[in-house]
């Protein structure tokens, strides 16, 4: 808060989402011939080829403002997923959505709830409105649905289930979902995160849409192709939920923040299962390499993992194993913000990543054995 009270005091204990450092930005700062970047759940195989191609058909284009209702995309998600057009919202990314959700229900005092540590926007985008981000301890590094129904009362408004959990990568059964909806007050709407939906083959893992939605709850599903589909650096997101709640996020979101090339490359994206089954298949092998590197060096991963990234704790402040690994070219991402400041978070790459990462802990760790 300034002085004169200029600016909202909400914001005066704000610590903002800090993202993965970029590759280039570490190049540049310690003269690194190779940096790889392992932080921020990225896809490691880049846009499908039908979405290069419907990127390249459209540049001639962008002198033109993109379509603010994002029609195409919109109609198209909608069939994807057996649901009306006025119940799919758009945003720049999937935390675009919660940035959007947030503005349009919250008011200073009223409470959301989430499990901890978690995925911070949920916290942030609260707090910046002057609502109270309630956050409940994990069980055993998974969210535990009985004691999120414990912490709403009468001023929650939203509850998060993050599913899988972004940092820990653990996920919530059909079961533990389905007996959460059958508790969870009217007055809460759930927020089901599912940005890594795509990559999780487990029988027990509930599509939250098909599932939840379909059947009437009071539930906004959240998506996004900055995983699998490659297009992180486009930024398209999505949320499935009542045309009510979906009116109102759009209400407040920005008219043009879906450029025309995102829109184009996400709609090209739409029926490569072939290739999403391809990409789930290397991403599980690729995992379980991940998670065999780390033991190697004495970091076990929390699983079951079910996402593309693997969660780690590492004996003390996270932030030292972060800047060792960073003079040797390695970007991972320590956790501190997302509300585990001793451990890391480490995302599946490719073989050459892998295997570089692995050289790299081993100089860390016999650095710190002198």
């Amino acid at each position: 808060m300034t002085e004169d009270g200029f600016v909202r005091p909400a914001l005066s204990a704000l610590v903002p989402y800090e993202p993965g450092k970029p590759v280039e930005e570490v190049q540049r700062e310690l003269g690194l011939p190779r940096v790889i970047k392992l932080a921020s759940n990225e896809g490691p195989c880049g846009p499908f080829p039908e979405a290069l191609e419907a990127m390249a058909r459209t540049a001639g284009e962008l002198n033109r403002y993109p379509d603010g209702g994002a029609y195409r995309l919109r109609a198209a998600l909608a069939e994807k997923h057996g649901v009306a057009f006025e119940e799919v919202a758009l945003g720049a990314g999937a935390d675009g959505v919660i940035d959007c959700l947030s503005q349009a229900v919250l008011e200073p005092g009223d409470e959301i709830v989430c499990g901890w540590p978690s995925f911070p926007s949920y916290v942030i985008y609260a707090a910046k409105l002057g609502a109270v981000p309630v956050k409940v301890p994990l069980a055993e590094h998974r969210y535990d649905l009985s004691a999120l129904l414990e912490a709403v009362t009468e001023r929650t408004k939203l509850v998060y289930v993050c599913n899988p959990n972004n940092p820990t990568g653990t996920m919530t059964t059909r079961a533990e979902l389905d007996a959460y909806f059958e508790r969870v007050p009217e007055h809460v709407l759930t927020v089901v995160d599912q940005a890594y939906f795509e990559y999780i083959d487990d029988p027990d893992y509930p599509d939250a849409i098909a599932e939840h939605f379909a059947r009437g709850l009071r539930v906004l599903v959240v998506r996004t192709f900055s995983k699998i589909y490659g297009l992180a650096g486009l930024r398209v997101g999505y949320g499935v939920g009542s045309a009510e709640i979906v009116t109102a996020i759009g209400k407040v979101r920005r008219a043009f923040d879906l450029t025309t090339q995102a829109q184009e490359a996400a709609l090209a994206s739409l029926g490569g299962e072939e290739e999403l089954a391809r990409r789930r298949a290397a991403n599980r092998v690729a995992r379980d390499e991940l998670g065999t590197i780390l033991r190697h060096h004495g970091f076990e991963p929390v699983g079951p993992a079910v996402g593309n990234f693997l969660f780690a704790d590492v004996g003390g402040d996270a932030q030292v194993l972060f800047d060792a690994l960073l003079r040797e070219g390695v970007i991972v991402r320590p956790l501190a913000g997302f509300g585990a400041p001793e451990a890391m978070r480490v995302t599946v790459g490719t073989p050459d990543e892998h295997a570089f990462l692995d050289k790299a802990l081993g100089r860390v760790k016999a650095s710190a054995a002198t």
